[in-house]
């Protein structure tokens, strides 16, 4: 985002806006981690950018579009906890930006189990 005022000139970048993206879907009930692949964990773990892991922006003059890609607790409505993370990312980028998030994209890409429920499922297998 940039926006020009009288007293000059407002940039928001991409990296900024992934961030606050990344910390609002964490904090989502149901969020267990956000997901990243093979590459991009290894570049954001180099960069020290591990909120933005799983966050993909693009910024323009006033808008963004946000995709997450996430993983989400076993046993819990998918679609909800989906439903709950787009309101709460779009709610937080707009009101510390005040760009207008025109969509928030999200893919579910695992599921995560307690630990017991884990340790329970490898002694079974065993």
């Amino acid at each position: 985002m940039t926006e020009d005022l009288q007293t000059g000139i407002i940039r928001i970048s991409d990296d900024v806006v992934a961030t606050i993206a990344g910390l609002a879907a964490l904090e989502t009930p149901g969020i267990a981690a956000m997901s990243g692949g093979i590459s991009e964990g290894l570049a954001k773990r180099l960069s020290g950018k591990n909120v933005q892991k799983g966050v993909s922006v693009e910024v323009g003059q006033l808008e963004a579009a946000i995709d997450l890609r996430i993983i989400v607790h076993y046993g819990i409505p998918i679609q909800e906890v989906c439903r709950q993370l787009q309101l709460n990312v779009r709610e937080s980028v707009e009101n510390m930006t005040g760009l207008q998030v025109v969509e928030v994209n999200v893919k579910v890409e695992g599921v995560a189990f307690k630990e017991e429920e884990t340790e329970e499922l490898q002694h079974r297998l065993k």
